[in-house]
């Protein structure tokens, strides 16, 4: 159930993140925070089966903080490439 709670705060640090990063008109509201939550999921769930006891700090810190980077990096990836597109979309069109 412990995970719920790092799903929660992942997910929320997630929608905060979408209104932080910079370019948000190029991708949809739910792309940072569904990267952020799958991840903390996924190293939540790899800590676990690791035997990390679910009251070690690590756990949480590295499954919602490890959610919360990647969600960065790949929002920002995403945007660049969006935007990179989309230049050389209207360069193609002549506008």
């Amino acid at each position: 159930m412990y995970i719920l709670l790092a799903l929660i705060g992942a997910c929320a640090l997630g929608v905060a993140l979408h209104f932080v990063l910079p370019d948000r008109d190029l991708r949809g509201v739910a792309v940072t925070p569904a990267i952020a939550t799958a991840t903390a999921a996924a190293v939540y769930t790899g800590m676990q089966w690791a035997g990390a006891p679910e009251t070690d700090p690590w756990l949480w810190v590295w499954s919602v903080g490890g959610g919360i980077l990647l969600a960065v990096i790949a929002t920002l990836a995403l945007s660049a490439r969006r935007r990179r597109t989309d230049t050389e979309a209207r360069r193609a069109l002549g506008i």
